[in-house]
């Protein structure tokens, strides 16, 4: 299947700024945008990028909202490769399959601590937890883009990417390969936040040693990833106690938060994670989950 990306669509302003933050990632890229509504979606009031209010999508309407949107992108990003579809069957079980033929998914958020808004809370932890390819969360600026291009996240070429790195995660480096690659198409610097729990056997010794050992820790995994992108500016911080917290604090002007998940069994079934939940519920700028085994 040709690589693309793809966000899904409703018409609420949430996902409208999904689908301008995902045309400037599909042209990094330079690959394809992928225009998808689930008909089983709870529709929303459209509003075409700043105009006046329509009925919320039907089967019709869905496909005007589709094209138009399309317009619009194409219209904003020459050269931008784009295609759209309507898919059959639930929201999260529609949007968790197109995610399968994606190098990421794009979804618009208002939070998933919310009942209301681009998806319910239920839809996006479902799709975020199941997922096989990354899942970026976006959320409506609170005003019009400087350029006018509507409500989307505002493009900030020099704004950092943020890390929230799981040193205990053998599967640390599909992360970092994420967050390595996005900071150097963007020319973007890259934040690494860490945490660790001194109380764990690995960690025991003076407490005076414990914080310099774990920022030698953290600075000999990503040796390996400054060396293969050595345009990337690195900072990495290593903190006491779990990272959501800090993660939402030291993110809030970035250009993206990237978290992991891990995979887990069909019988342990779909799990986010802590760190990452609160980063979803609580961080202000999009927010990538990058899932790995």
């Amino acid at each position: 299947m040709c690589r693309t990306v793809t966000v899904g669509l409703d018409g609420s302003p949430e996902s409208l700024a999904a689908a301008e933050w995902a045309a400037d990632e599909a042209r990094s890229r330079a690959i394809p945008l992928r225009l998808v509504h689930a008909e089983d979606q709870p529709p929303h009031d459209y509003v075409p990028f700043g105009g006046d209010p329509v009925a919320g999508p039907g089967m019709d309407r869905a496909d005007q909202m589709l094209r138009e949107v399309a317009a619009v992108l194409a219209h904003r990003r020459p050269g931008l490769r784009l295609r759209w579809a309507r898919l059959g069957g639930s929201p999260s079980a529609a949007l968790t399959d197109a995610a399968r033929g994606a190098d990421l998914l794009v979804l618009g958020s208002r939070g998933l601590g919310r009942t209301t808004g681009y998806l319910l809370g239920s839809v996006a932890s479902a799709v975020v937890a199941r997922a096989e390819r990354p899942v970026v969360l976006v959320r409506a600026a609170a005003g019009p883009r400087p350029d006018g291009a509507g409500t989307a996240w505002p493009p900030g070429s020099q704004r950092d990417v943020v890390l929230g790195l799981d040193l205990c995660d053998s599967q640390a480096e599909t992360v970092l390969d994420f967050a390595f690659d996005t900071a150097a198409r963007h020319r973007a610097a890259l934040k690494v936040v860490h945490g660790w729990n001194p109380s764990t056997p690995q960690d025991a010794g003076p407490n005076d040693e414990q914080p310099a050992r774990r920022a030698e820790i953290l600075a000999e995994a990503l040796r390996p990833w400054r060396d293969k992108y050595p345009q990337v500016e690195v900072a990495e911080e290593a903190v006491v106690g779990t990272a959501g917290s800090h993660l939402v604090d030291v993110s809030r002007d970035a250009r993206l938060v990237v978290v992991g998940r891990r995979r887990r069994s069909a019988q342990l079934g779909p799990h986010i994670g802590p760190v990452t939940h609160h980063v979803l519920r609580e961080a202000v700028p999009p927010v990538a989950v990058v899932p790995h085994d």
